[in-house]
This record gives structure tokens, sequence and C-alpha cells, in this order.
């Protein structure tokens, strides 16, 4: 006699995962498999990890390390657990092209968006919080939120901070996209490249 459809508890297969934009294809914020909480093997002591920690970087150089995704949303990532400096934190840096904007989301962890330069605005549960240079944007817990450039022709830039691997680790799962970024830039953005090689815009005159 044949086996049922699905395992042996007679659950029902898995369905089909949709079809992958061909757009956003092979993009850092589309990968299915990224490492959000590494795995720690060794003696009970814990020795061996202890070393390899030990010899791992204390200073990361924004030179070395490049912007992924685009065009309306940028991502720069300094810290995360594949990385193998740390387990439980994670920290990047946004850019938002000219009238740019990120996916819509939510997620159990919290996260704070330092803003570095530029003005715009969050909407969280369908409010809207407005931003500019020097503030702090809170994401809370659960929320469905976005984050948009106000400026049609300038870019911002937020300095994204947030344990989600901890909220991972923990067996708080919850995390759901429900919009993606955008495949193209707005008009005002056509053309814009992340700033890889600044000196230092953080801040500057008039951004407060």
């Amino acid at each position: 006699m044949p086996e049922p459809e699905g395992d042996h508890r007679g659950q029902d297969p898995e369905p089909a995962s949709p079809a992958e934009d061909p757009a956003t294809a092979g993009l850092y914020h589309s990968q299915k498999n990224r490492i959000f909480v590494r795995a720690i093997e060794g003696d009970y002591g814990l020795s061996t990890e202890l070393k390899r920690l030990r010899s791992m970087p204390r200073v990361r150089k924004a030179s070395e390390i490049k912007f992924v995704d685009g065009p309306q949303a940028y991502s720069r990532h300094y810290v995360e657990p594949k990385d193998g400096i740390t387990q439980t934190f994670h920290l990047h840096l946004e850019e938002y092209g000219p009238g740019g904007r990120s996916q819509k989301h939510g997620h159990v962890n919290e996260a704070a968006f330092y803003i570095l330069d530029g003005s715009g605005y969050e909407i969280h549960d369908g409010v809207r919080y407005d931003w500019t240079a020097g503030d702090v944007a809170i994401v809370h817990n659960n929320c469905v939120h976005q984050h948009f450039n106000a400026s049609p022709d300038k870019p911002a830039r937020a300095l994204v901070i947030k344990t989600k691997p901890m909220y991972l680790f923990m067996n708080m799962l919850f995390q759901k996209q429900v919009e993606p970024r955008p495949p193209e830039p707005e008009p005002g953005g056509v053309g814009f490249e992340a700033r890889e090689g600044e000196d230092d815009f953080n801040h500057p005159e008039g951004g407060y």
C-alpha cells in the first residue's frame, strides 16, 4: 500500500514556495538561508571558542565593507553572526536614495535607527513618525513598519542597532515581509549610488 503524502504523522506536504522575483533574486534581503545564529561547538569549557573570539578584529573598517541591495534602500552590514565576531548582535548602516523607502515588514525584536543625515519618516502600524539627523527612531516589538526618505533629491542614512539574533536564538521567531523593497528607483534617485567612500556625512550643516 503506498505511503500517504506528507510525513508518517499524516501531515500535509509543505506548500510550494512562491517564485522568486527575478528583480530581487540574489539581493541580501532576499536571501532565505542567512545565518542568524552561529553554532558554538567544542569542549564544555569553550576554551577553543574563547581563543577564537579573542583572535577576531575589534575594529571593522567601513572601507572594507560594501553596500548591498538598492536601488532605493542600501545596507552596509558591519556586524552579524555569520562574521564570527558576535553571536547575538546585528549592526548595519542603511542608506536611502532620494525618495527611497525600505521594505514593509515586521519582526519580534526591537530596533533603534540613529539618523546620521537627511530627513524622513517611519510608518508604524499605520502611524507616521517624522525624523531628521540626530534623532533616534525606535521600532517596537511586532509592529509592521517601513522607513522613508522624505527628500526627493537627497539621500538619508541611519545606523541600525538590533538584537534580532538573540530573539531568534530564544525561539521568538516572528518575522514577516508585507511588501518587498522596490526594484526600481524613484525619479529623483535614478543614477544614485550609495556613498561608499565618504569622509564624514554625519550631521552635516543644517541637518538638525
